[in-house]
Order: C-alpha cells, then structure tokens, then sequence
C-alpha cells in the first residue's frame, strides 16, 4: 500500500509542478506589445519615389543604303584588293585552281595513315566517310594551307591567315594520326 500511496502522491507533486511552470510561461505581454506598438510608430519608411521613365523616340532604320558588315562580296572585294598587292601572300593563291579538300575545314579531316609509293609519301586523310590520299604539294582547308611535309604520324602543312591588325601572314599547323579508339 506504500508504494501505491508514494505513486500517487508522486504524480501529484508532477501535476503541480507542470501547472506552476505553465502559468509562469504565460506571463504578462502587454509591456512586449506596447513597445512593438511604440517602434511600428517611430520606423520612417525610407523608399525614394520612383523618376518617371524617358520617352522613347524610335528612330528609322535604313539599311537600303548602308553595306552589309557580314558580305560575302566585301570580303571577296577586300581578298581582291589584297591580292594587288605587289608582296601579297594571296596573289599566287588567288590565281590558281582550288582543289577538292580546301572545301573543307580542317576540323573535318583526320590522318588515318600514310603510304610510300615509289620512294614518294603519301598522307591518308578521312573527311567524312571519305578517303583522300595527299602528296606534298597538295591543298587542304579553308585558309590556303599547303602540305609541307608528310611523315609516317604526320602532316605538316602553311595556311595563311589574317592577324589581329588584318596582314595576312603564314602559320604552320600540322594534322596527327589517329588512331582507331579500341
């Protein structure tokens, strides 16, 4: 009988405390309230007002008189004009038959081997599902590149192209074997 007596009284001693701790949790707000009330008046908005926006006057676009910047005539006009040149690099590539892999850019091909026939190489190029086979001599890419020199891994080759003041300069550039991905 103990221990159901020291139980009970246990478990009202636990209810009495619970009630103390939550009638000091709700205390008095009202002093909380009266200074939120109190700072809601004092806080001055501080937004700028807005400026009214500017007309817009459109103007007219007139490209019937202007030069396209992206023609392909003004840039054969200024090829033209360069290959005049007394030391042009141009002139000699301008007067010559263009040759079937100029057509393509050079991130198209890929050396897949060489050939040595009768003590001449020969570079192997794939561009697209097509084999091309190349001596020194030849002309590939679309920046006049001639072949230079041809090994068993390589093709070396001259392009010229416009620097950053628009001459036109050499450049070496070759293209690797590739081999086969296993």
């Amino acid at each position: 009988m103990t221990s159901t007596r020291t139980g009970a009284a246990a478990r009202l001693l636990c209810a009495a405390w619970m009630l103390a701790w939550l009638a000091a949790c709700g205390g008095d707000t009202q002093e909380l309230q009266a200074w939120m009330e109190q700072q809601r008046r004092d806080a001055k908005p501080t937004a700028q007002p807005l400026t009214a926006p500017k007309k817009f006057d459109p103007a007219p676009y007139d490209s019937g008189q202007m030069v396209d910047p992206f023609s392909s005539q003004k840039l054969n006009v200024a090829i033209k004009q360069e290959a005049r040149q007394p030391n042009s690099l141009l002139a000699s590539e301008l007067n010559r038959r263009r040759e079937p892999l100029e057509s393509y850019p050079l991130d198209s091909m890929s050396m897949v081997g060489s050939v040595v026939r009768q003590g001449q190489q020969f570079g192997l190029l794939k561009v697209d599902a097509l084999l091309y086979q190349i001596k020194l001599g030849d002309y590939l890419g679309q920046n006049y590149g001639k072949i230079t020199k041809i090994t068993e891994t390589e093709i070396a080759f001259r392009e010229i192209v416009q620097d950053a003041a628009g001459e036109w300069t050499e450049r070496t550039s070759s293209l690797q074997l590739q081999e086969k991905a296993r």
